[in-house]
């Protein structure tokens, strides 16, 4: 009786796989949509802790890089154990970081809390009594503020590296389950990020109105073990495989001359084989795909910021705090049609998705740059819905983009890869922003910023499709002349 691995089973389209879509739905809510919905934190956090625009961006700045740095070990972790494992941990770990850092009494405790036994942490206290007697303490003050905000950030390594085992499995899990409706199907799962984004930007300003920063962090913890019924949700597909003789049987077939070398050359490629289930390394070889990998660089640097400091640059304006959440939901309201609408356009397949990509990443950096246009609520609100329209759109196929580009069957690896290679704009990005805001005075110094980079992605898009078109073309000349040939020799003399 063939193995359900053995099976030959193409992805369904349909049945349990909206179910799926379901799971991964409510994954991108409860992890980019968190991330997102952060710039209410955020306004909390420096008040608190009376530290720079830089500091505290740390925050999230190191959660994202977690969630793209983590990422490979999320999908090697689920090629040995299952996804199902790995994605339910991955909400353990994400509820523990949450629940941890709204214990802490100060910044420099959320890293002890995480990195370092509670003896550890009244020599450090007792560190800084001795250091409060030095001559230039306040220089020490200003250090130990920009030092604590970056260390607040490792304890959002447990909700970051969470987060990574969450994402990158089920986003996996769905481009197996889904080939002709695959456009529409994550474009239909990244909604979650944007409802989520909708619903929890208001209500975690009420909880910050009601139990402070810190109460608001245990709830969130709370929520965040919804993560581990998402994994539960994870049913394995059987997949396309091609069903193998035994190594024993081709043993017995070859001859006793070469036994030895053949049986060391099965080894090694067993070996092979068994690196490249769990992590295909190859693809760093793979120009088309480290030409996308650097577009995600650049992408990142603009992708977070503007999320992060739309509030911020609101309250600055002017605006009172619950008006300067409602714009937060509606960029979250306007995302989600903009996934929708996209990913339904994406696939009709009525133009190339990669076209489809760059005109949308280069539009999404222009209206970066007219954010510092825009001064009041009616105009903040009309940049934020068509902001989030537009992010939508790029957001709804940049996986699909990958899938082109990689296949499906390396799908895992690639998303682990794509992800790690693009932390460093992820982690650089909120804080070069707010290098420019703490220079400038200014929070649309952080807009323009994220402008500028996503203008510069979209140029990594126009090499990648020179380079597809190229190689197309050379395939196509082959394949004639090689026709060409064929049909002269055919021909009588």
């Amino acid at each position: 009786m063939e193995s359900a691995v053995t099976r030959g089973v193409g992805p369904p389209d349909g049945g349990y796989g909206w179910f799926i879509v379901l799971a991964t739905f409510l994954v991108f809510g409860l992890t980019f949509g968190v991330i997102k919905s952060f710039g209410v934190f955020y306004v909390e956090i420096h008040r608190y802790f009376a530290t720079t625009a830089t500091g505290t961006s740390w925050i999230t700045s190191i959660s994202i890089a977690t969630v793209h740095i983590g990422a490979p070990a999320g999908a090697a972790m689920s090629a040995c154990v299952g996804h199902r494992a790995v994605v339910m941990l991955g909400g353990l770990l994400s509820s523990v970081g949450m629940v941890a850092g709204a214990y802490a009494q100060n910044l420099l405790q959320l890293y002890i809390t995480v990195g370092f036994l509670t003896g550890m942490r009244i020599c450090v206290e007792q560190m800084w009594l001795r250091l409060k007697k030095a001559k230039h303490f306040h220089i020490l003050l200003r250090f130990h503020s920009q030092l604590s905000s970056f260390l607040a950030g490792f304890t959002v390594v447990f909700v970051g590296f969470g987060y990574a085992l969450t994402w990158t499995p089920t986003v996996a899990t769905l481009g197996c389950y889904f080939e002709k409706r695959r456009p529409m199907a994550n474009a239909l799962a990244s909604a979650g990020e944007c409802i989520i984004t909708f619903l929890f930007t208001p209500f975690f300003q009420l909880l910050v109105d009601e139990y402070s920063w810190r109460g608001a962090m245990l709830v969130l913890g709370a929520v965040q073990l919804n993560l581990c019924v998402c994994g539960a949700l994870l049913r394995p597909l059987s997949n396309l495989a091609e069903k193998r003789p035994a190594e024993g049987d081709r043993l017995e077939e070859m001859s006793q001359t070469h036994m030895d070398s053949q049986r060391a050359n099965i080894r090694s490629q067993s070996l092979r084989s068994k690196v490249l289930h769990y992590v295909d390394y190859t693809l760093i070889a793979n120009p088309h795909f480290m030409l996308y990998s650097m577009f995600g660089v650049f992408a990142a640097l603009g992708f977070f910021a503007p999320a992060l400091f739309l509030v911020p640059y609101a309250r600055s304006r002017g605006i009172e705090e619950y008006q300067a959440a409602a714009l937060m939901s509606i960029s979250a309201a306007l995302d989600l049609s903009g996934r929708l609408l996209f990913g339904w356009v994406a696939n009709l397949r009525l133009v190339q998705t990669i076209h489809q990509l760059t005109v949308t990443v280069i539009i999404l950096g222009v209206v970066l740059l007219l954010c510092p246009l825009a001064s009041t609520f009616t105009q903040l609100a009309a940049f934020s819905a068509i902001y989030g329209l537009v992010f939508g759109a790029t957001v709804a196929i940049h996986i699909t983009v990958l899938a082109e580009v990689v296949g499906v069957s390396r799908l895992g690896s690639a998303l682990g890869f794509f992800m790690l290679i693009r932390s460093s704009g992820g982690l650089l990005g909120p804080p070069i922003a707010g290098f420019f805001i703490d220079k400038m005075d200014n929070y649309s110094t952080g807009f323009l910023m994220a402008g500028v980079a996503l203008i510069l992605s979209a140029l990594f898009l126009l090499l990648l499709h020179h380079m597809t078109r190229r190689g197309r073309d050379t395939q196509l000349q082959a394949k004639d002349s090689s026709s060409a040939t064929e049909k002269n020799n055919e021909d009588p003399e």
